[in-house]
């Protein structure tokens, strides 16, 4: 796996809509497209890509953490986020993109800084232009529930529109 260092080591546009959602998500996974910049920021990466699920890794530490200590909600916003909407993603058809229209997550329980999780994004539904899914943060060794999810996500065809 290998993170984008600048922009112009992004996919572009064309390279994006050249292929279908679940293809995309499967060379982020195997290294072919780089990890975007935030993944290695927040210290997660894509582990398992499946039609209509995703699962993403990660370790929050001492760089997560807010002022009192704990790992920032923020961390676990986004690690929902991207595990639910790349789940909409593995059914994005070519040509198409999608944008988080709107989430919302609950936690559960705090989780200890160095805990490694898996985040994982389940598809409930994917039409021609939303997707819907649902997610949760466990503990990778003892499945402790940390938070869950659900977000509607736009899905549009850009080849249609130009």
């Amino acid at each position: 796996m290998f993170f984008a260092q600048s922009p112009d080591q992004l996919p572009d546009r064309d390279t994006i809509l050249s292929m279908s959602g679940m293809e995309f998500m499967e060379r982020v996974r195997d290294g072919k497209l780089p990890a975007p910049p935030i993944a290695r920021a927040l210290n997660y990466h894509v582990e398992t890509v499946e039609p209509g699920r995703v699962v993403f890794r990660g370790t929050p530490g001492f760089e997560q953490m807010n002022p009192t200590g704990g790992i920032h909600g923020g961390w676990y916003g986004t690690l929902l986020d991207s595990c639910m909407a790349c789940a909409v993603m593995t059914r994005v058809p070519k040509g198409s993109v999608y944008t988080t229209l709107e989430y919302k997550i609950n936690i559960t329980r705090a989780i200890p800084a160095d805990t490694t999780i898996l985040a994982t994004g389940w598809l409930d539904h994917a039409g021609r232009s939303t997707g819907v899914a649902h997610g949760e943060i466990r503990g990778a060794e003892d499945d402790r529930l940390y938070a869950t999810g659900s977000t509607t996500c736009l899905i549009m065809n850009i080849a249609a529109t130009g």
